[in-house]
This record gives structure tokens, C-alpha cells and sequence, in this order.
């Protein structure tokens, strides 16, 4: 059985940092792209990074750079390191899982593509 599963969410204040993990099993780790996306409520999904487990390649999106870090145990565990927090950082975060890499279009993240979806966890930053 495919899971992923994410942790590390909580109620966090405005400057501070979190780290997500995303425990994967049930399936090849090295043959995926893990990613992550976020959904705050009243908007859309968005991608925040990915990561390539084959070879390292990583991405992220502008609106991230800088202060989103992905990285991986290279075993079956995935990280988010987010740092400078923001309260428009505050979004149900998903792991997810998609064959080689993550789908990049225009410059975002495109779930179409996403193979398997963890449940969330639920990051909360208060100003």
C-alpha cells in the first residue's frame, strides 16, 4: 500500500521556521519526483518544491525561493525546511509523489501529473 505521510505542521509565529517531513512507502522512492503543494482556504493549490530522488534535482517555485528548503534522507523520508515565515504561509501542506519528476508548466507546479497524495499537515502562522 502507497503512503505518504506527512508531519511537522503546527501553530507557528510570524519569522519563525518549521520542518515538514513526508514518510514514504509502498512504492520505488528513487523512481519519483516527491513534491509539495499547499492549499490555504479560499484559494487555489499551489506547488512549493520537488525534488527528484534520482538525482537531487530540485525546484521551486519564485514565490519561494529563498526561504523553502527540500531535501531528503535519501531512504524514504523527505523534508520542507520553511524559514521567515509568513502568515500568508498558512496552508493545509501536501507530500506528494510523481513518476520521475514533478510537472513544471509556465513556471508552477502542475498536479495532474501527481501519482500518489499524502493527507496534509496543517501549517498555521500567526502575525
Amino acid at each position: 500500500e502507497v503512503q505518504l505521510v506527512e508531519s511537522g505542521g503546527g501553530l507557528v509565529q510570524a519569522g519563525g521556521s518549521l520542518r515538514l517531513s513526508c514518510a514514504a512507502s509502498g512504492f520505488t522512492f528513487g523512481d519519483y519526483g516527491i513534491g509539495w503543494f499547499r492549499q490555504a482556504p479560499g484559494k487555489e493549490r499551489e506547488g512549493v518544491s520537488c525534488i527528484r530522488m534520482s538525482d537531487g534535482k530540485i525546484y521551486y517555485p519564485d514565490s519561494v525561493k529563498g526561504r523553502f528548503t527540500i531535501s531528503s534522507d535519501n531512504k524514504n523520508t523527505v523534508y520542507l525546511q520553511i524559514d521567515s515565515l509568513k502568515p500568508e504561509d498558512t496552508a493545509l501542506y501536501y507530500c506528494t509523489a510523481e513518476s520521475d519528476f514533478c510537472t513544471v508548466m509556465a513556471g508552477s507546479m502542475d498536479s495532474n501529473g501527481v501519482d500518489f497524495w499524502g493527507k496534509g499537515t496543517l501549517v498555521t502562522v500567526s502575525s
